[in-house]
């Protein structure tokens, strides 16, 4: 089985539940092409370094799937047709990281630095 790591930004007027469910949604289509997601992380909202369809944000969420390419076909043409899905991209990877993502990694480690700060103050 090949390993991918498939992105996708969605709009940001979307709620947090909206999001969850495309993310649920796109575990649904993998796992009806026998293909298996091993994690989906919520990296939250983000902003864009250029607008995307007029948006200056947008959620970002991270599937790791495990699975033959028709799988990631499949993901790809659905996702192309969804409207709240601004942006995608699909890649191949040798091996999934164990635990966090580098992105969440900065997310805690940015909290920290932010905590440590106020603590001096």
């Amino acid at each position: 089985m090949a390993l991918y790591e498939h992105i996708f930004l969605a709009r940001q007027d979307l709620s947090q539940a909206q999001v969850d469910a495309l993310a649920a949604a796109a575990t649904e289509i993998v796992e009806a092409n026998e293909g298996k997601v091993t994690k989906t992380e919520t990296w939250g909202l983000k902003g864009l370094a250029y607008k995307i369809e007029r948006n200056r944000k947008a959620h970002f969420v991270m599937l790791n799937i495990e699975g033959p390419g028709a799988v990631v076909a499949e993901l790809e043409r659905q996702t192309r047709i969804n409207e709240d899905v601004i942006r995608y991209m699909t890649i191949r990877v040798e091996e999934h990281e164990d635990g966090p993502s580098v992105m969440m990694r900065k997310n805690e480690r940015d909290r920290k630095r932010r905590s440590d700060r106020e603590e001096r103050d």
